[in-house]
């Protein structure tokens, strides 16, 4: 199996993890979405000292990851391009921020070492936050929530074509790829000479595939709206899942629970 084959499981691998039975599975689209925006402006709105503060958010992605059943090592493996690039926004803190901020055990630690810990922090939950939704949540279903917020449709249509045709994409290039090979067995990757005729054929085989599964979307009656997507109406849970999320949210946000906690043992 080549790289681009494996792309295209690890694609088809997320369909099938959208598709469990689990209670964070079985929660309205709409409640998820709208839970881990605000998850994610939290995070974000933590100061760039607040690292006990924001450790606490952890909570929310620990909880909805046992409760769906999803592994976090999963989450983890399928965004192994993604973080390091995250966790590097914030290396060279440490060499902009010099002045001690607090002392463990007489060793000093300086501002930028903690502002770079945030930082990656941030986008560590910002990621894990995005990748439970994608996981729990059918493409089409997150379109539909996306509507209910009066987001315009082109700009959802535009989402979910390109989440569809980055499959036909792929599985364009898993055919010509296996085929060069076959045509080149003792060649290793596709020839410098090959690959503007490579690119030309990928760019019309893709074109072509994706317009069919155009048209035959709008003889199913698409027509930028995901009636189709609707799932049950809110239930009690989702208000309740709401709102403890939250509360937990805003309690982490203002009030030093880290600091609380390690009071009690003092």
């Amino acid at each position: 199996m080549n790289k681009a084959s494996q792309a295209r499981t690890e694609l088809l691998n997320m369909e099938e993890l959208a598709s469990g039975t689990s209670f964070i599975h079985g929660l309205h689209p709409l409640t998820k979405l709208l839970v881990t925006i605000l998850y994610i402006i939290v995070c974000v709105s933590f100061p760039k000292y607040s690292l006990s503060g924001l450790a606490v958010m952890v909570l929310y992605p620990v909880f909805v990851y046992q409760a769906s059943g999803i592994p976090v090592s999963t989450c983890f493996y399928k965004l192994r391009f993604v973080l390091p690039l995250v966790m590097a926004v914030g290396v060279v803190n440490p060499f902009l921020d010099t002045a001690p901020l607090l002392y463990i055990g007489g060793l000093a630690v300086r501002g930028g070492v903690v502002s770079m810990l945030t930082l990656m922090l941030k986008g560590v939950f910002a990621l894990m936050a995005s990748f439970i939704l994608i996981a729990t949540t059918k493409a089409d279903a997150v379109c539909a929530a996306l509507r209910k917020l009066h987001i315009p449709d082109i700009i959802v249509t535009l989402f979910l074509l390109t989440y569809r045709y980055i499959s036909v994409l792929i599985e364009q290039v898993a055919v010509m790829s296996d085929a060069y090979a076959l045509r080149a067995p003792n060649q290793k990757g596709i020839h410098i000479s090959a690959w503007g005729s490579f690119l030309g054929q990928l760019l019309l085989r893709s074109m072509d595939r994706a317009t069919e599964l155009y048209q035959s979307m709008q003889l199913r009656g698409f027509r930028g709206e995901f009636f189709y997507a609707d799932t049950a109406p809110a239930a009690l849970r989702d208000a309740v899942f709401a709102i403890a999320s939250a509360t937990l949210f805003f309690t982490a946000r203002y009030v030093d629970i880290a600091s609380a906690i390690g009071g009690l043992f003092m």
